[in-house]
């Protein structure tokens, strides 16, 4: 939920710091879209890719979860999951404890395609780090 109104006033360095702080963070997306180009994925496999990896606590993820995780409805995630287990970067299976239910990994080659990505991501982070500390604290003053 946005949140349009606060009685804190917005000071024009404010609005300076949150316009450099969106264009850091537009930067970076730019960068991670070219990335998962570059890889031969749109931005959205690998975000998909990504939250399969990254999720908590177990290797798998129902639709649904995924769903949930890339904020999209489930039939657009359902076309994400369908070509990426054409590529054979995932595959589905059938849930033990509820056969209603599908359960999302990824393949050896999935693994490898995120492991590749990731650390290429958290190089370009760790080199923005600084910056947007930076801004962080320019805000808080």
């Amino acid at each position: 939920m946005a949140r349009t109104q606060s009685t804190a006033r917005v000071s024009l360095e404010d609005y300076r710091t949150l316009a450099d702080f969106r264009y850091a963070l537009r930067k970076f997306l730019n960068f991670s879209a070219e990335a998962a180009q570059d890889a031969g994925l749109t931005p959205r496999q690998h975000q998909v890719l990504l939250a399969i990896k990254g999720f908590p606590d177990r290797a798998h993820v129902s639709i649904g979860e995924l769903a949930e995780r890339m904020q999209l409805r489930h039939h657009s995630t359902v076309g994400l999951v369908d070509r990426l287990e054409q590529r054979k970067l995932v595959k589905r299976a059938v849930a033990p404890e509820d056969r209603r239910k599908v359960r999302v990994t990824l393949t050896a080659r999935g693994e490898q395609l995120i492991g590749g990505l990731s650390a290429t991501h958290k190089r370009e982070l760790l080199e923005l780090v600084p910056e947007l500390r930076r801004l962080l604290r320019r805000l808080g003053s």
